[in-house]
């Protein structure tokens, strides 16, 4: 029997579908890198290794083959091959969410069904893109994923990236309260929606801040957890603040990490080093890190070596040329508060 047609049976018997377990999404969930070489082609060994470096840094999940990872630029085939990787990366060391969203809700079907064949923890799907279904089609989509699939949905509010129509709060909550999605990665400068469904649903969903903006504010306002491209290049930073914030309850200590992180953020937001992606400006540290920075599929481009020198002077003014020496100072900093 389908999960659709064990659903049906047990609404026509008026039981209440079990709701899932939500306790392991919670805290730093990086959207990772997906390296590709210097000709474009996917670079599994060189995505192995930067995975397992933010497992080792201590994140509580990573999300593979979002936006961050470029899934738009990918084919199904090489969407797929990475659920594969990253189940042999992670080793069960911290849940994976894997992103199978599709315009066409029959891939999102089927690459929703191979994420879960390949040790998926729950599934990001983005609303479906740039074709602009009306509101009914685009609850319509998510509610006939949800006939196909046992994992846990996590809906990816990103109605900037997508050219989507909204879904508001209340359309969520009340998809939640239906069975049909059960996380939300909200992507907005705004936290309004986090706190509004932390209001609707309370504890039924788990509600992840999706932006680089106000992660900050967003876990003070109720957020679960923080989803964020940026997090591939401060995972020790972002979860110390998290724990402070969230765990401590300590949102003074927790305000003057961020502080501390947001210089990174302006790298980007303020464009220091001129009209630059930020996937590539993540990259380019990591690399001037000593780590693995990889390449972008065209056309994200690279830094170029003006740009870059400009970038590892910001870093060093900044006090985050050497990584372990940023951590170190926002040890120190939280022992003189």
């Amino acid at each position: 029997m389908r999960w659709r047609d064990t659903r049906m049976f047990l609404k026509r018997a008026g039981a209440r579908l079990m709701p899932h377990s939500l306790n392991q999404f919670r805290g730093i969930f990086p959207a990772a890198l997906t390296m590709f070489d210097e000709k474009n082609n996917l670079d599994e060994q060189s995505s192995a290794q930067h995975w397992d470096w933010l497992i080792r840094q201590g994140i509580d999940g990573l999300v593979i083959a979002g936006t961050s990872g470029e899934f738009i630029a990918m084919e199904n085939d090489e969407r797929r091959r990475l659920f594969r990787l990253a189940k042999d990366v992670c080793k069960g060391r911290v849940p994976l969410i894997f992103g199978s969203g599709h315009y066409s809700t029959k891939l999102t079907i089927e690459l929703s069904q191979a994420a879960q064949q390949n040790g998926a923890d729950a599934v990001i799907v983005i609303l479906p893109y740039y074709q602009k279904p009306h509101k009914t089609a685009v609850i319509r989509h998510f509610r006939d994923l949800r006939g196909e699939v046992t994992l846990p949905i996590m809906l990816y509010a990103n109605p900037g990236n997508s050219a989507c129509v909204d879904l508001t709060p209340l359309d969520i909550a009340q998809l939640v309260e239906d069975d049909i999605v059960h996380m939300v990665k909200a992507t907005y400068e705004t936290v309004v929606p986090v706190h509004d469904l932390r209001f609707l649903t309370g504890d039924k969903m788990a509600i992840f801040y999706g932006s680089f903006q106000a992660p900050f504010e967003a876990l003070t306002a109720g957020a679960d957890g923080w989803i964020s491209g940026i997090l591939n290049i401060i995972p020790g930073a972002a979860k110390r603040m998290y724990q402070v914030t969230v765990t401590e309850n300590d949102a003074r200590r927790g305000f003057e990490i961020w502080k501390r992180i947001l210089p990174l953020v302006h790298l980007y937001t303020h464009q220091p080093i001129g009209p630059v992606s930020d996937l590539a400006i993540y990259r380019s540290i990591l690399n001037i890190w000593g780590l693995q920075g990889g390449y972008s599929r065209r056309p994200f481009y690279s830094l170029d070596s003006d740009q870059d020198m400009r970038l590892r002077a910001l870093l060093e003014k900044s006090n985050w040329l050497d990584p372990e020496q940023a951590m170190a100072d926002i040890s120190e900093c939280e022992l003189r508060l």
